[in-house]
Formats: C-alpha cells, structure tokens, sequence
C-alpha cells in the first residue's frame, strides 16, 4: 500500500499530488521479473496512473495510460481507477540499454519515438481519449506535455524510480502540480524556479525515508513535501488537505477470461477442445494463470453456438 497526499498552496494557485510507491512498483517488479531498465519504466508510469487515477471524481471511473514506442520496451500500459487500484505492464520486461552518460537508466531511448494515449472511462457512452507523439520518451516530460496539449491544464510531472545494488527497488514516487483557474502569476514564476533547483524525486525520498525514524508513512509524506516546496515564498506553500491510499491490485478472474472466450467463433473454440485438449490464458497483468479443461470449453462453444442462433 502507498500512499497520496493531496494539497493546495495558500493562494489556491495549485493542486499538488505527491507520492511514494516504493513498495508498489517492488510488487509489480516481483509480478513482471523486470531488468532495472524495464523496472524504471514501468515503475514511473504505474506512479503516474495512480495519481490521475485520484483527480477521477466517480466510484467506477478509470484512466489507462499507454506508452506505445519504437524502442525495444515496445508498449507500456498502466490502468487505475479513482479508489486508488493500479496495475501495468511492460511488453519487454527483458529490455536492457547501456546506461546514459550520466551513469541513469535509458527510459527514453527504451521507448524511444511513439505514442502516449490517454483513456478515461468517465461513464459517458464513449470513453475520453487523449492522443499526442512523444516528447522524449522521458514519462515525467511526455505527461506534462499531454496535460497542456489534451487537456489545456498547465501541469508539470516529476517521476522516479531508483533502483538498489540487488536490483530490487529502492525508492520511487513522483508529484504532480496542476494550476487552478485564477491562479497567481507570481507562483508560476516561483514554481518554474523551484523546479529549475530540486534534486531528483528519488534522491529526495531515499533521504527522507532515511531519516524517517518513528515516522508514519504520512509524515514522511509531509516531510517531503516540505523539502519539495522549501524555496517556495510562503503564501505559495502548499497545505495538505487530505490523504488517499493507491495500490498494486489486479481484479482479474476466470470469468472475466471466460467472457473473452465466448468473444470466439466456434471453429476457433473447437481447435482448442481437439487440437489443444484445452486452454490456458495468463492475465497479462499479474501472470495468474487460468486454465480451462475441454468439458469448459464445449460448454463455452454451445453458449457461442447458442448465441449465434438467437441472433
């Protein structure tokens, strides 16, 4: 479980989302088996959904991120919904680049030219999608260029993941500042220069976990929050106004698999139950593997048959 704080700078000129998701982006790197490089990249994005999942106002309404690049990570894809649920997945967990020239993990050149689309099932008749080519391939950078583009919200993202000598994950998290609508001039002027100034998201939170002794998770929260704004003139400081959990959790099941089945023509099904002697489908998301026996899949065919009839 991580956590989010959520808070507003007394001007009420931003809204800022900030996290640390550590132990989420270690779960999911245990689910994928990822290479550091794969790890960074996968890790940034599930930060990110997880955030926006939050700014979603409905009990049932979900956003999908999607990197989708010319590079060898191929496609990565990250779902949560506005409880703070998240889970993802890289195509290539395997990828593996020589590091940058500044000894950091290559995610842009991993992803490399592409896509970001962005999908939000809102509960209209259609879902909300956003589209734009990538910046850089640098997640923090190609989201701060969709809020502008997509959704005309002055933003700036920051994500990082760092990874430990046992490749384990050692620090992750991000923020995310939104401008609200009659926001001061003078705190974009004073958030442009903080940003030019910080350290690294993960530097950051590496050394506030570190001396976080007898704190809860939301005071090394508050802690980081403090050090993130410390430049900042007073009146745009912000204060939290209140706290979410986000969460590695994939809701996936067999008869969720099942419906993907019966979406089969009979001819396909019948390979399966002659060819195969049955099926087994593994969630893309959390590797759980389901397998469906040959008496499942003639139940399944006479269900298809049955519905091809009535039609």
């Amino acid at each position: 479980m991580s956590k989010v704080i959520i808070g507003i700078d007394k001007s009420k000129s931003y809204r800022v989302y900030l996290t640390i998701t550590t132990d989420m982006v270690e779960k999911a790197r245990e689910v994928h088996e990822t290479t550091p490089l794969a790890s960074a990249t996968l890790g940034r994005v599930l930060t990110a959904a997880g955030m926006m999942g939050l700014m979603l106002k409905n009990d049932r309404d979900k956003v999908t991120v999607i990197f989708k690049g010319e590079g060898p990570a191929k496609q990565i894809l990250a779902t949560a919904d506005s409880s703070g649920n998240v889970k993802g997945y890289i195509a290539n967990p395997d990828v593996d680049l020589p590091l940058k020239e500044n000894g950091k993990l290559d995610v842009g050149e991993a992803i490399g030219k592409g896509e970001l689309t962005v999908i939000k099932d809102i509960g209209l008749k259609e879902p909300y999608l956003g589209k734009i080519a990538l910046v850089s391939g640098e997640i923090a950078e190609d989201l701060t260029a969709y809020f502008y583009i997509s959704e005309q919200q002055n933003s700036s993202v920051a994500l990082g993941v760092m990874i430990g000598t046992d490749t384990r994950i050692a620090a992750s998290g991000g923020f995310i500042i939104q401008m609200l609508p009659d926001f001061d001039e003078k705190a974009v002027i004073a958030l442009e220069e903080m940003l030019k100034t910080i350290p690294s998201v993960t530097t950051m939170i590496a050394e506030e976990t570190l001396k976080s002794k007898g704190k809860t998770e939301i005071g090394i929260l508050e802690g980081l929050m403090e050090r993130v704004f410390s430049t900042m003139p007073d009146e745009y400081k912000p204060e939290t106004i209140s706290n979410r959990d986000i969460n590695w959790l994939c809701d996936c099941s067999k008869a969720r698999y099942k419906r993907g089945l019966m979406t089969l023509n009979e001819n396909d099904l019948t390979e399966m139950i002659e060819e195969d002697g049955g099926a087994e489908v593994v969630c893309q998301f959390c590797k759980k593997i389901y397998n469906f026996d040959v008496d499942e899949l003639k139940k399944i065919r006479s269900e298809v048959a049955g519905n091809d009839n009535r039609k």
